[in-house]
């Protein structure tokens, strides 16, 4: 696939119309590997929040979406994903040309997406509420499940469309409507699926995009009181800051924060199997990913021979343009990060870790000009270092050694984070065990990075509330509803609760 060449200047999406942003400003929107601006971005303002909301409002509480049968709102989400195949190479190359990961990566997840919208569009039908046989005589009682309202969909630069689709998807599904807030890094692929949205015939309101930074559109859009819930995938700062606000008038709530994730290596294990996991789990996506496998522990026994062959394999890592296929490792998305990045290897050596692969920036000719960081292993950790503790979001892997299984769930459980952790072991007693004992809401055992839209996603502790993925995904968006009826012939003491 060819760069896109030519600067591109988009509009803001804001009640099934296109337009200008209320301040007429613009902002570019950098290639990472170029280091050069690509395209102008919308800069909205609390104005264009304003519209937003009151455009999903409306769709919500009195539109043609509000009266829409549940099976027509699943083929809605079908058919956008039928859409989002037959485009799935352009939106891939918008994805590449804005955040800088791999071609291969990107392609993988636009042709993984439409099933997002296919399953969910089969559950938005299947809603159902309960009979209680309830201890009250003479009483009816049961359950149904209601939209939420109107959510904030407020997602990261490191996969756009894809952490769009897992809220999107059975926010839709559940009936709700939608402002979505994508990063100022990364806002281009979200707007072109907007095309996709009205193609697909979602009525007005339904889904609108506000673009820009936090304090001009974040903080209006998280505080708006026309907000019933927000969903949100960052960093665990942002998510304090969204919660914050969440809790000022008591907005429903998902998170999808940070993760400090370990790879656990046992004796038993499958080196060479164990070795691509651990690569897959920290160079993959050039470590920009919430469930990077940035702690890698492994047994004293196997620790020399399993780390000589991870710089062996690491050491390959071909650099360079995304949008080849031969590359394996991109740049840093933002040059912020890249600086983030780079001060991370710098504290890590001042701690006393022995950095023993990288630990700087690409000076490859095939990288020009763009913000790449050489894969980087330190080695001689300790789990309280703060490179042990601290997300990098970046290419960059802490090993630490272990003696005993109840030593290693320890260090990996000695996290403020808990979203995922690997296991390599043949040991199935071992493989169970780690699964009951670590502390994290996914746990991949000779295996790493699998993520699918039947499965439930997200973390303990600081990494996050609620889950995307499967079928809890769609309760996220639901309130429950109880409804009580008399069929009684005459009402008791009116006094007494019944």
């Amino acid at each position: 696939m060819s760069r896109i060449q030519s600067m591109k200047k988009y509009q803001c999406f804001i009640g099934g119309c296109w337009g200008e942003p209320a301040s007429g400003d613009y902002f570019e929107s950098v290639d990472p590997f170029l280091a050069k601006p690509w395209a102008l971005i919308p800069r909205c303002d609390a104005r264009d929040v304003d519209a937003a909301v009151a455009a999903a409002r409306t769709a919500f509480d009195r539109g043609e979406w509000a009266s829409m049968h549940p099976s027509r709102r699943g083929q809605l989400l079908r058919r956008l994903g039928e859409l989002i195949a037959r485009d799935a190479d352009r939106l891939a190359s918008v994805e590449v040309q804005d955040n800088g990961k791999l071609y291969a990566e990107m392609r993988g997840q636009l042709g993984y997406i439409p099933h997002w919208f296919d399953y969910f569009g089969g559950l938005a039908d299947k809603i159902e509420g309960s009979v209680i046989p309830i201890d009250k005589p003479d009483m009816f009682t049961f359950t149904s499940h209601e939209p939420v309202g109107v959510v904030a969909a407020i997602t990261p630069w490191n996969s756009p469309l894809l952490l769009a689709t897992w809220k999107l998807a059975p926010a839709l599904a559940a009936g709700c409507t939608i402002v979505v807030k994508p990063s100022e890094f990364t806002s281009a692929s979200t707007l072109e699926l907007m095309k996709l949205v009205d193609e697909a015939g979602f009525p007005a309101g339904v889904l609108n995009v506000v673009t820009g930074f936090g304090p001009e559109v974040g903080e209006p859009l998280t505080s708006h009181p026309g907000i019933d819930k927000i969903a949100f995938t960052g960093g665990e700062g942002s998510g304090r800051r969204v919660a914050h606000k969440a809790a000022q008038n008591f907005k429903r709530l998902t998170l999808e924060l940070g993760g400090k994730s370990a790879q656990l290596v046992f004796p038993d294990a499958d080196l060479d199997n164990a070795v691509k996991g651990v690569v897959s789990g920290i160079f993959a996506a050039t470590g920009q990913t919430c469930i990077a496998g940035s702690r890698l522990l492994v047994h004293d026994s196997i620790h020399n021979e399993f780390l000589d062959k991870f710089i062996e394999l690491a050491s390959t890592a071909r650099m360079g343009d995304p949008m080849s296929a031969e590359t394996q490792v991109g740049p840093i998305t933002t040059q912020p990060q890249y600086q983030r990045v780079l001060s991370c290897i710098e504290m890590a050596r001042a701690e006393g870790a022995e950095c023993v692969l990288g630990g700087k920036p690409a000076a490859r000719p095939e990288c020009g000009d763009g913000w790449f960081i050489e894969p980087t292993v330190f080695a001689n950790v300790s789990n309280s270092m703060r490179i042990a503790q601290e997300e990098v979001f970046g290419p960059v892997l802490s090993v630490i050694g272990f003696r005993e299984d109840d030593e290693a769930y320890a260090l990996a459980n000695d996290s403020p984070y808990g979203l995922a952790a690997g296991v390599w072991t043949n040991d199935q007693r071992r493989a169970f065990t780690a699964a009951k004992r670590l502390r994290a809401g996914t746990i991949w055992t000779n295996t790493y990075r699998a993520v699918s839209y039947m499965a439930p996603f997200g973390g303990f502790k600081n990494s996050g509330i609620g889950r995307e993925g499967g079928q809890e995904a769609i309760q996220e968006y639901l309130e429950t509803k109880c409804v009580w009826m008399f069929y009684g012939k005459d009402v008791s003491n009116p006094f007494v609760m019944r």
